[in-house]
């Protein structure tokens, strides 16, 4: 069904979220940083991203905008997964860039069905 690339800091969270794509026949790298995340962008493109806002270094935030900006990584659609779940938190992480925005803990059929929906 394509790729997929984690960056998610919690081992936890990495290992559920893969162990649900990895179910739905998605290939799966992970990153626990942002930094992580863009070192690996620079060698191969996934073909959706699931992004953490809370990191070590620049937040979830700043690395999707970094990406959307991107010239390779632009068109990658992006769906930040985060604790912070709030109105004003989904209305911020679309405004840089996200896809979809999805709280935690995670629902496996919203997941399921954001994803679908994102890769084509």
């Amino acid at each position: 069904m394509g790729n997929a690339l984690i960056v998610d800091d919690s081992s936890t969270e990495r290992k559920i979220l893969v162990s649900y794509l990895v179910e739905w026949g998605i290939t799966v790298t992970t990153a626990e940083s942002g930094e992580e995340a863009l070192e690996k962008l620079s060698s191969s493109i996934p073909d959706l991203i699931i992004l953490d806002v809370v990191l070590p270094g620049k937040s979830g935030f700043e690395i999707c905008r970094e990406i959307k900006a991107g010239e390779n990584t632009g068109k990658i659609p992006v769906i930040i997964c985060s604790t912070k779940g709030s109105e004003m938190d989904k209305f911020w992480g679309m405004k840089q860039g996200a896809d979809a925005y999805i709280p935690k803990p995670v629902d496996k059929e919203e997941l399921f069905s954001t994803v679908k929906k994102l890769i084509k």
